[in-house]
């Protein structure tokens, strides 16, 4: 059964979204992903490293190996305490932004992984956590 060892990344520079990739790139090879899905889950990574830093300018990634049957996953959790989503539906709206982006952010993650979930509070922070699993 593939296992990986569980890890956390303080996110608090543009320079912290490149160590997450890398981060990723090397936990999701590890659980035996292939090339198109380590760049799904690594794009994925990428986009809700920089939603922390632009949004929260600080937070934290989490990563772990999870199992589901005989079936294993890689989980993200990607957590902060910056001003939360006001409507969380809207956020993951394909071309709803806050900022200058594209709105691509969250529905990107969300179409890229198997499962997202997302806990926010205005004025206390977010946190996401998404999920993908290995091919059976």
């Amino acid at each position: 059964m593939n296992d990986l060892p569980p890890g956390e990344f303080p996110i608090g520079s543009e320079n912290d979204i490149v160590s997450a990739r890398r981060i990723i790139r090397n936990a999701a090879t590890a659980l035996g992903f292939g090339l198109t899905d380590v760049t799904r889950i690594v794009t994925a990574a990428s986009e809700l490293t920089r939603n922390i830093y632009v949004h929260a300018k600080s937070g934290i990634m989490r990563w772990r190996s999870v199992h589901r049957g005989s079936g294993v996953g890689l989980e993200l959790t990607f957590a902060d305490n910056g001003p939360g989503i006001p409507d969380v539906a809207k956020a993951l709206q394909v071309g709803y932004t806050t900022g200058t982006g594209l709105g691509m952010g969250l529905p990107g993650s969300k179409r890229l992984t198997d499962e997202m979930t997302i806990q926010s509070e205005v004025g206390r922070g977010t946190t996401i956590v998404v999920r993908k699993w290995l091919p059976t």
